[in-house]
């Protein structure tokens, strides 16, 4: 039978999936137009002044980039989800900290990908804490119970 904790990590975890499927929806709709704008024959150059067809293509190839790094973090997500189940007790990749900040209950998900990735349960704000995010290096090792002054916030559950 699953806890109560790592029913909420999933579920978290879950909305952080569901918010990058978006992304990578609407990203990949933007690059396939981008693509088809840089190949269009209106893009071609009239003279040697005219960018539109280079400008066209660096922003498609921009685009394919972020495609390729959400899918990649799709499948980050996706593994995470997987071993939600499993039982941690200090703030490491994967876990899940709960956090009273000035009396607000904040969570964080330690990520490989997506640093920055925010999303609202239950009321509460999540943000995902990539690697080399600061807050998570403060955070790094810690347990339930444990405090640190800069930010100034209270470790309530770490899952």
């Amino acid at each position: 039978m699953e806890n109560p904790e790592s029913h909420r990590k999933s579920a978290i975890i879950s909305l952080l999936l569901e918010a990058l499927r978006g992304r990578y929806e609407r990203m990949l709709r933007a690059a396939r137009d981008a693509h088809a704008a840089a190949t269009d024959a209106e893009s071609k150059a009239e003279d040697k002044y005219d960018t539109r067809g280079l400008e066209a293509s660096y922003l498609a190839a921009g685009q394919a980039e972020q495609v390729e790094e959400l899918a990649s973090s799709i499948g980050a997500f996706e593994v995470l989800l997987s071993a939600a189940s499993v039982p941690v007790k200090t703030t490491g990749a994967g876990a899940l900290v709960e956090v009273d900040y000035g009396g607000e209950r904040v969570f964080y998900l330690f990520a490989a990908r997506a640093g920055g990735l925010e999303s609202e349960y239950e009321g509460s704000e999540v943000t995902v804490l990539a690697p080399d995010a600061p807050l998570r290096k403060k955070l790094m090792g810690l347990v339930a119970g444990a405090r640190i002054e800069d930010p100034r916030l209270a470790i309530v559950s770490v899952c």
